[in-house]
């Protein structure tokens, strides 16, 4: 039977456990600030607060999940009897609802109109769903689970990549285009900031991803905390991180084309 150190244990419930409350304060931020932008740029902020929830209220699952899955047994934590899998399904379901979201709310704040909105916003919708779908069959056969297969994990995860890989190509055009739409605007070098952001921030999900591929070298433990504790870095880089700076941007946007607060 695996085990886990209670060290391990305590650092991934609190790990989970900041990750909610970051969303939850998050929310509340994007609540109160979202007046501060004018009508055409609030929908973004109207976006991150459903993220905010989303998250918040899945995190929280994921958390308790994780606590209901192990029982301390001496000086060790071990599956607790009749209990139901820890699993990052949680996780892939808060995703499902949120990557659209992330993707299409940079659209108002980088100006994209017309028939170029319309066409983001469908391919974000698309590529993003597919990418979290196929990752999420996936996650049902990595290493350590009692239904575990390898190829099946592989594949299901190339299969994501490829996705994902499509959401680069969409995110870098749209960033582009929106760093020059933004030419002699204050917010122009934080929107553009976004772009690293969002290239380590995303590409964080697949590292953590394979971390269970190395259970035998880092113990199941130590793979399992990593996964945890990767994935959380990286929600809150994409969710938090990220719609602030956009918020920050529609903020300086909206005072520079003259909009007052009624």
């Amino acid at each position: 039977m695996q085990s886990i150190s209670i060290e391990i244990f305590e650092l991934v419930s609190h790990v989970l456990t900041l990750g909610y409350a970051a969303m939850g304060a998050s929310l509340l931020y994007f609540i109160l600030t979202k007046n501060d932008n004018s009508p055409k740029y609030r929908p973004s902020s109207v976006l991150s607060v459903v993220v905010m929830v989303s998250a918040f209220l899945l995190l929280y699952a994921q958390q308790l999940s994780w606590n209901d899955a192990y029982v301390l047994v001496g000086n060790e934590y071990v599956a607790a009897e009749g209990a139901k899998l820890f699993t990052n399904g949680f996780r892939y379901l808060n995703w499902l609802i949120d990557v659209p979201m992330l993707l299409i709310q940079i659209l108002f704040v980088a100006g994209i109109v017309g028939a170029a909105f319309k066409s983001y916003l469908r391919n974000f919708a698309l590529s993003g769903v597919l990418m979290i779908l196929t990752g999420y069959v996936g996650q049902f056969y990595e290493p350590g689970r009692a239904n575990e297969n390898l190829t099946l994990w592989l594949v299901w995860g190339i299969i994501s990549t490829l996705f994902y890989i499509v959401v680069l190509v969409l995110i870098t055009r749209v960033i582009k285009e929106g760093t020059a739409n933004m030419k002699g605007s204050k917010g122009q070098a934080i929107f553009a900031f976004i772009l690293p952001l969002f290239y380590v921030a995303w590409t964080i999900y697949p590292v953590a991803y394979v971390m269970p591929l190395f259970i035998d070298q880092l113990g199941f433990g130590v793979a399992i905390a990593s996964q945890q504790v990767l994935y959380t870095i990286a929600d809150v880089a994409s969710k938090v991180i990220y719609g602030v700076l956009l918020n920050i941007v529609s903020t300086i946007l909206s005072e520079e084309e003259g909009f007052k607060q009624a």
